[in-house]
This record gives C-alpha cells, structure tokens and sequence, in this order.
C-alpha cells in the first residue's frame, strides 16, 4: 500500500491533441486566406444590370497553399462595383440569402460572351477557385475530389464566408468545377457534367428537363414553372463571293510565285482567307467575329516566318535563289548601279513617300531604333522577308546576304557611294546594322575626297614656286581665307593636301634647326580670327586653328571605348592614366601652336577651354582700371596634363597630322563584320526595321477604315515595341507577344473590310440603308455580341439570312438547280410541292446553349424557396451539364 500510494511510482500519460494533421493545416490555410481576402461574412451589392459581367471590369487575387507536399492556387474572381465598394461586407441581414443565390436567378447576363467559364456556366459576379499549382498533377481520384469538398465546406462553415468556394477537379483540358456555397441555413451545391459525346436522350429538351426535374426532386404537385432561355449557333461556312480580301497577283509579273506574292517594297496586307469564319445568330444577336489564324495574314505571317528561320522542307540541291529574282532584289535595294548620276534624282522622286507617311515613317524610326523608310537598310529588312517567305527560306536569305556584301565591297574598292544611306557620321538613333552600313559610306566619301584633293593638289604644285618661294605661295587662297564656319573636311579636299604621318613621308623631314625658323616666320592651318582677341606675349591677333573632326564611331564602338575608360577605375592612378589616354588622342594642341606662332599655353586655353581662364578686374600702377587673368586652379596642380602637353607638343597644322580617322582600316572592320553576320543575327539586326515597316503599313490600312479599338492597339503595340528595342539585346520572346498583337490588329482590320464588302458598304449597293449597316458593321468589331434590329426583316438581318442561304445553296452542290435558282426564290420555296429537295435556309445549329431555372422548396414541402440553375451545352465533341442546386440546411 504505501508502495501504492507513493507519488513518485505513480506513471502519467499524456496524450497531445494539439498536434494537427495535414488535412487540417489545409483548412487552416484556406480559412486563412479567406480572412486576408475580407471574405468573411454576407456579401452585399446590387443587382447586376444588363451586360454587366461581360462589360464591368473584374478583379483577380491569387495565392499559393500546400496540402503536404502537394501545391494548390486559390484565385479570388469578383466584379468591381462602385455601390458595392462603399459597403462593409461585416453588415449582414436576417436571413438573407447569399450574393450568388441571388445572382442565379438573374436574367439580366443570360450567355455572357466574354467572361469566365464560371462566370458564363453559373451566372456569379463573385467566386474563390482552388486548382493544382503549376506543373502538379490535376485531381483525379474519387477520394482525392472528395476530400478538397470535405475541406471547402469545413473551411466554408467555420468562417461564415458567403462567396462560392469552388475546387478543379479532373484533367486541366476538362475545365471541371466543383463547390459549394453556405449561408445561414441555406447551401447551394455547384456540380458539373463533361463527356465528349452527349447521350442520344439528352440531345433535346424533353430529356434536358427530365434531367433537372429529377435532380431537384421537388415535393410538389405541380412543379412551379421553369424558364428557359435557348441559343442556337450557326457556322457560315462559305460566304457570298465578293472581292478577295488581298489582291490578287499579277501572274504574268516576274515575281508572282504563288498567291499573296507582291513587288519587293511592298508589304502585302490583310487576309489570303475570309477572315470572317462564322456568324451566329442567337435570339436575334450575333457572336464576334473568330480570331484569324497567324498563317493566314500577310504582314504578322511573314514577320513570324522571319523570326522563326524555319524552312527546313527546302531540297538541298535546289539554288537558293534564282537568278532574275536576285537581279530584281538588287536593282530594288541599287537603283543607281543601272542609272546615270543625273538620273539619281528621279529615282528617288518615285520612292518618296507623301509627307503624312514621311512624318510616320520619322517618328517611328525614332521610337523604334530602326532606319528611315527611304534607305537601304529599310529596304534591305523587306527584301530579306520576303525572300524567306517567298523565295527559299533561310538558305535564299543567306544568299542574298552574301550578295549584298559583296556588292558593299564592290563599292568601297570602286570608290562608288552607297545609294540610299545620308551623307556624315552614323547616326547613333538608327539600328546598329544601319550605322555600320553608314560608317563605310563615310569611310568611301572620306576615300574620295582625299584622291580629289591629291589631284588639286597636284596641280596646285605645279603652278606655284619651288623652294623657298614659299612667302610669294602665301598669296595662293589659303586656309586663313577661309569663310567662317567651313568644316575641316571641306577645307581639306579642296585647298590643301592631308598627309598621313610625318614620318611617312620623306620630303617632309626637316632639322630642327628648320623647324624653329619656320614655328617663327609662319603660320598655318588658319580657319578665322578669334574675335578680337589677340596673343598675351604679342599683339598679333588669336586665330581659330583648322582642326581635324572627331572620328566617326558606331554605338558598339562608343560602348567598347567607355569599358575601356571605365575598368581603369576610380583611383588616382586610373585618373591619372586615363588623362593622359584622353591627351594623347587630342591633337588641338599642335595644331594651335602652328596657326598662332608664339603662343602660350593661357593662349590655347583662352580657346579651347574659356572657363579655366579666369579674368578679374584690378588697378595698374597709374590707378587705371585694367582686367588681368590667370589659369585657374585646376589648371596649376602639379603634373597637369594640359602642361605636360602643351610643353611637348610641335607645330603641326591638321593637314600634316596623323589621321584621327583611318577610313581603310575602319571600312575593312565594317566589311568583316558584315561577312561574319549569320541568319540569326541578321533577323536581330534588322527585327527593328520589319516591326516598323508592318506598323507602318498597318497604320496605313488603319486610316481608311477608322476604327477606334484600332488606333487604341495600334499606341499601346507602338509604345511597348519602342520600350523593347531600346534594350540592346531585347527579350525576343516578347517580341513575338508584339507580332501576335499586330497580327490582331491586322485581322481586325481585315475583318471590317470583309464584313463592308458582304454587307454592301462599300460598293454603295443600298443607300437607304448605308447608316445603319455601317453602324451595325462598327459595333460588330467593337462589341463582342450586336443585337439586330429589326430582326431578320431588318437591313443586317436581311443579308445575314441571305449569307447562309448563299452558303446552303453552295453546300447542297447536287441540286444543280438549287445552284442555278436566284435567292429572291429562296423565300417561295418553303412549303412549295416543288419535286426538287428544298434547301434549308439554315445549317443545323452548331451549338446549343440551354439555361433552366425554377425556385422551389427542397428538400421538404415546407423548406425555403431557394433558385435552382442547369446550364446544358451541346455541341458536336461536347456535352456538359453544370448545376447549382440549393437546399434548406435549417433543420437537416
């Protein structure tokens, strides 16, 4: 006993019901998320109005849970509303029931056409989803649905939350939904049916309604009514023959291959098909016109063709690129290789846009880092698409790109400048490949000039004195007459000869004893006087020497001489080294000491740097006000660089200078970077000038069809498009999201043309009523659903019905009577006794929609009223039932 009773011998044992499982970590999690959301309590808003889920504007949150090691996302959907905002969801009523019951008896959204599937199949402006995060596996076990649901009504009933909760359930590509909804003593239970074939009792709507009777199981005799709203789609499957929606080729042209081919420079434009692939009718409303397929659009298929590179079914042992068609590509892209110079004039008269597309064109070049419309690389990014997409793909392309550099060798060995690119240094606003093409133009106009001016200046040299003759030369016009303002390259090329380094050239050698009697008997390479200004040590005027122009470089080349700079870093003795690079490659300093013999340093500084030049008044020793100045401070620290080469630094006017720019040498590096260019590299290079050219293009087919959502897209494609080519190395895969919003724009635009040419718009077929088709025609590419006034007696309804006898009679090619009859007949021959099998005026529906709705007390005679829904759709490869059933849970 006492063995017993001994505290110490007694054993405890403690079981922890603290621990939770995973399941309940889950609902924890979910319960969670829906606090965070402020989804707690009743919902209050108003009644939704006609249209408003498909024209109101929705919000979207989502965050990730784990059920173990398994991912979810729950997604929270709801329709912004400005009454409802203002209201506090934490203000419920008496048994009232949920936003969403309320919602399902609403006929006001009836076959939304543009809105989620839920929102369509269920009719809510409000729902949380939960689904299989990405690359999870979908839930497709019995067990696994079973208990999501199980955790969505315990997490449902443990936070009061009103809005439908609902899980994915099956494979992704199902789109299969299930879920409830709570709210005080009232659930309404969302289920969902999807097969691929639709049972032969269940095609109809007998059998619908047995479906939904059944599932409701109403206690009452008789059933309260049901409302049912029906739509039928119907699938024009050949419209009326009208005018093709691209022109047609020329078929005896020298480049009409195949159909859609047009002349080099000019982008073809719109559909090669009827964009317009079907109209349905619904209750008198018509469906927005389907998406046209990337293939089937000009300008977005071959700028998606160019940047896939892929033409790979191309026989090995075929040429790339025959020759009339390489002869006609590069008389398109060198006019002035089969034209006289006088004719150069011409040519470029003829390809000289109008000033409203030149003012485009410059724009656009700006914001797209592209090239103008009117040059060569503009020119050359056309050719190169339309040869890939025309003419042999990517082996055609390298073709003519070999083609293409050799002809720019041809013209720099020749001296022949290349036609289409402007005169002077690149301009760093255009693409890289542009600038390069304009450096060798520069490097070929730098090339003749100086064999023009060895050619004056061999003639100068025969008529002036020899030897020491040189003061009576001084007569001749030199560089001190020069008119203020003339360029260094200008001066050069006509008056005087520019050698490449002293040291190169044997009769310029002098002693140094020469050279100091020459630095102070003459002067040379004077451009104009500065000012009035005169020498500090002299009363000889300040002259401005004549100077070489900063050498011309391409983006590449400013990028790699600024790393250069920059990885000498920041420490003194990286400044210092840098100082000295960016002095060395100064040649002001010589040239100033030539044009103004006895100058000083504080003379070149009063030049070429006035602000380190300091002027102050002060008092001489009569008392007279005088101004004194002195370099400044920066220009006396020890070891300055300016000193150090001013001191070293020897008489030499620019023309005797080594050459800040060495064309040869720059040219030969252009061309080797041109032949080392690869397919892929030649798609980025010219990527910037195709955009701009289908923008272009777009906006040119804009302006004659004014559609508002047009020029909307049109901004916001332009804006993003010039956001990504400023990036050096842009993100192609976002370039192509651009390509698919052109080629979006692009069938909007070929669809209003097919829908004015079946409607009769444009040919001016009925004037009466011109107004109200066009108009109908208007709101057809702005709105995704149009009701028809005036239904099928109405003008649109008229030629609508009109559409699809056409297409019958077409369809029903065994009746070749029915062929050969005129429509107006069509009319008379219902109800005919006619021997000839009547054609239908419609096809069989190509879908069925079928909405129910009732509300009835469930599950017992005395239960709440409560709105039940069936949403069916029927179509050839799918069946799918989706209902929300609610019931009375007060005393069940």
């Amino acid at each position: 006993m006492a063995a017993d009773s001994d505290p110490e011998s007694e054993v405890f044992e403690i079981t922890d019901f603290t621990t939770a499982s995973e399941w309940e970590r889950f609902i924890s999690r979910v319960e969670e998320v829906l606090n965070d959301w402020k989804l707690i309590g009743s919902g209050v808003g108003k009644p939704l109005e006609k249209g408003e889920l498909t024209s109101g504007s929705w919000e979207e949150t989502t965050q990730e849970i784990s059920f173990s090691d398994f991912r979810f996302s729950i997604t929270h959907h709801c329709l912004k509303q400005e009454s409802a905002e203002n209201e506090s969801r934490d203000e419920p009523e008496e048994d009232a029931c949920p936003l969403a019951m309320q919602d399902l008896l609403c006929m006001n959204n009836d076959f939304p056409p543009r809105a989620h599937c839920l929102v369509r199949w269920f009719g809510v402006r409000e729902f949380v989803v939960i689904s299989p995060g990405a690359n999870c596996e979908a839930v497709v076990s019995e067990s696994k649905c079973n208990l999501l649901l199980s955790s969505v009504s315990i997490a449902l009933a443990n936070t009061g939350c009103q809005v439908p909760l609902l899980v994915q359930i099956q494979q992704n590509w199902r789109k299969v939904y299930a879920g409830e909804c709570q709210g005080p003593g009232v659930r309404s239970d969302f289920e969902m049916v999807h097969l691929r074939k639709a049972p032969g009792q269940y095609t109809h709507l007998s059998g619908l309604l047995d479906v939904f009777k059944n599932k409701i199981g109403c206690p009452l005799t008789p059933l309260p009514p049901i409302s049912i709203s029906i739509r039928f789609t119907f699938v024009l499957q050949d419209g009326q023959q009208c005018s093709w929606p691209q022109q047609p080729p020329d078929f005896d042209a020298l480049l009409a291959g195949e159909v859609g081919g047009v002349e080099f420079g000019k982008l073809p434009f719109g559909a090669c098909e009827d964009p317009i692939s079907d109209i349905s009718q619904a209750l008198s409303k018509l469906t927005e016109p389907a998406a046209v397929p990337i293939h089937k659009l000009s300008v977005s298929s071959m700028m998606h063709s160019a940047r896939k590179r892929i033409r790979r079914n191309r026989r090995a042992e075929e040429s790339p690129l025959h020759n009339h068609v390489l002869n006609s590509i590069l008389l398109y892209l060198f006019p002035d290789a089969a034209l006289d110079k006088a004719d150069w004039s011409e040519v470029r008269s003829t390809q000289e846009p109008d000033h409203v597309s030149l003012r485009q064109s410059l724009h656009l070049y700006n914001q797209l880092k592209s090239a103008p419309s009117d040059s060569l690389t503009y020119r050359l990014a056309l050719c190169v698409c339309m040869v890939n997409f025309h003419h042999g793909g990517v082996r055609a392309v390298a073709h003519l790109w070999q083609e293409f550099v050799l002809e720019m060798r041809y013209r720099w060995e020749n001296n022949c400048l290349i036609y289409g690119l402007a005169s002077g240094a690149p301009d760093l606003r255009c693409c890289l490949l542009h600038q390069k093409l304009q450096m060798l133009n520069c490097c070929i106009e730098r090339k003749r000039a100086r064999d023009d001016g060895r050619k004056s200046g061999a003639s100068d040299a025969a008529r002036s004195l020899p030897g020491g003759a040189s003061d009576a030369a001084r007569s001749l016009p030199g560089p001190a007459e020069v008119s203020p303002g003339k360029s260094w390259d200008s001066w050069s090329d006509s008056e005087e000869e520019f050698f490449e380094c002293l040291s190169d050239t044997e009769e310029m050698k002098e002693t140094e004893s020469e050279k100091k009697t020459a630095s102070k008997s003459k002067a040379e390479g004077r451009l104009q006087p500065h000012g009035k200004r005169t020498l500090l040590n002299s009363a000889e005027p300040l002259y401005i020497p004549v100077t070489q122009e900063p050498a011309p470089m391409t983006e590449d080349l400013l990028e790699e001489q600024s790393e250069v700079l920059a990885k000498l870093g920041t420490s003194a003795e990286g400044a210092h080294l840098r100082a000295r690079m960016q002095s060395a490659s100064d040649p002001c300093k010589p040239q100033m000491r030539a044009a103004n013999p006895g100058c000083c340093l504080e003379d070149f500084v009063r030049w070429y740097s006035p602000r380190d030049y300091v002027e102050e008044e002060g008092e001489d020793e009569a008392g007279q006000t005088v101004i004194r100045g002195d370099l400044s401070a920066r220009m006396k620290i020890p070891g300055n660089m300016w000193v150090e080469a001013w001191e070293t630094a020897k008489a030499t006017p620019a023309r005797r200078q080594k050459r800040l720019f060495d064309d040869t040498k720059e040219a030969e590096k252009v061309l080797h970077y041109l032949s080392q260019q690869k397919a892929s590299d030649l798609t980025r290079h010219l990527m910037p000038c195709v955009l701009h050219a289908a923008l272009l293009k777009i906006k040119e087919e804009e302006v004659t069809e004014d559609i508002a959502s047009v020029r909307k897209a049109l901004q916001q494609v332009t804006a993003h498009t010039s956001k990504l080519l400023r990036h050096p190395n842009p993100d192609f895969k976002k370039l192509e999201d651009v390509i698919v919003q052109m080629s979006a724009v692009e069938a909007v635009i070929a669809c209003a043309r097919s829908l004015k040419a079946k409607f009769g718009i444009t040919g001016g077929q009925r004037e009466d009523d011109t107004d109200e088709l066009e108009r109908f025609v208007s709101c057809l590419l702005e709105e995704p659903e149009v009701s028809v006034v005036g239904a099928g007696r109405g003008p649109a309804g008229n030629i609508i019905h009109k559409l699809f006898v056409s297409s019958q009679r077409l369809v029903d090619s065994s009746d070749e009577a029915a062929l050969l009859a005129p429509l107006e007949d069509e009319a008379g021959r219902s109800g005919g006794t006619d021997d000839r099998k009547a054609v239908p005026d419609f096809p069989p529906p190509a879908g069925r929609e079928v909405l129910l709705r009732t509300c009835v007390p469930r599950p017992a005679p005395y239960s709440k009223a409560l709105p039940q829904r069936l949403f069916c759709v029927l179509t050839r490869d799918e069946f799918r039932l989706a209902g929300v059933f609610s019931s009375d849970t007060s005393f069940f």
